[in-house]
């Protein structure tokens, strides 16, 4: 593996704290960056994922109060007997309800947590919802791989760390991740017990979460679509959206990349998130006239 460049080394090093919070009798993990008060930034992984794959996006974004939540079944965070995009969503507002974040957070979510922030978007609690490569369709990449019985099988126990090491690759498969990082997701992305190593998810987190279209026509929030390139939200899934969001969301692309493109771009990432939210930091939300950063989007 290629070393990796110091800002990524500095990122993964920067101080955090981290905090359960019990939602319906469930313990979810949360882990904060930035200092208590600021405005307020709330970061959604993806299905199977966890906190750690913001390690090196959170300390990028600027001076603010950032918390990367482990949605139940996943990362740290307590399992649940079944799983639901309520359920998660619940989970999600508890978060942005925190002292902790300054008034009307932000929701920054990646395909599956994507749709967890949409959601949570119908509540008038954030300033903003802001996902990344989440098309709003039947199923996740996720779901689609686990009913194919092409990844997220029945749970696997490794003998040891470099095998389990070996076994880890995303979905869909991303060639083109930067080695340092895709390092670094993968060992935190792995637990140890008594019999040996395995994956921090519920197997069972997948078949149940599907958002409905028309849950767009009722985000009280604004909203911003971040589509990469070769990823899975196309340009006519991008356009459905943008129409169903009322014509009253910023689409931009990401070059280069894949579904996970805080794998393989994520300075891209880092620069397209935070122009959005110095953008986002100047007016009220609800005085914002419509807007649109991709001209293939314009109306013809």
């Amino acid at each position: 593996m290629s070393n990796p460049p110091e800002w990524f080394s500095e990122a993964v090093s920067a101080p955090s704290t981290s905090q359960r919070v019990s939602v319906s009798g469930v313990s979810i993990a949360v882990r904060w960056w930035g200092r208590p008060g600021a405005p307020g930034i709330v970061l959604v992984h993806g299905g199977a994922a966890h906190s750690h794959w913001w390690d090196h996006i959170a300390p990028m974004l600027g001076h603010f109060r950032i918390a990367a939540i482990d949605l139940s079944g996943h990362g740290s965070s307590d399992r649940r007997p079944d799983y639901s995009l309520c359920s998660w969503t619940e989970e999600l507002l508890a978060v942005c309800r925190s002292p902790e974040l300054g008034p009307r957070p932000v929701v920054i979510g990646h395909s599956m947590g994507g749709w967890v922030s949409l959601n949570a978007g119908t509540s008038d609690l954030l300033g903003g919802v802001i996902v990344i490569d989440s098309p709003v369709r039947d199923r996740s990449p996720e779901e689609i791989a686990a009913s194919r019985k092409r990844a997220f099988g029945p749970p696997r126990t490794y003998p040891d760390e470099a095998t389990a090491l070996a076994h880890f690759h995303t979905v869909p498969e991303q060639p083109d991740s930067l080695p340092y990082v895709l390092d670094h997701v993968a060992r935190q992305s792995m637990t140890r017990s008594s019999e040996g190593w395995h994956w921090r998810f519920d197997p069972n987190i997948f078949g149940t979460a599907r958002p409905r279209r028309e849950m767009l026509g009722r985000i009280e929030a604004r909203v911003a679509i971040l589509r990469a390139e070769f990823g899975l939200l196309t340009p006519q899934i991008s356009r459905d959206m943008y129409e169903l969001l009322g014509r009253n969301a910023a689409v931009v692309e990401i070059p280069r990349a894949g579904h996970h493109p805080m794998l393989d771009q994520p300075l891209s990432l880092i620069t397209a998130l935070r122009t959005l939210l110095a953008d986002w930091g100047h007016g009220d939300p609800c005085a914002a006239e419509p807007v649109t950063l991709c001209t293939s989007m314009q109306s013809k």
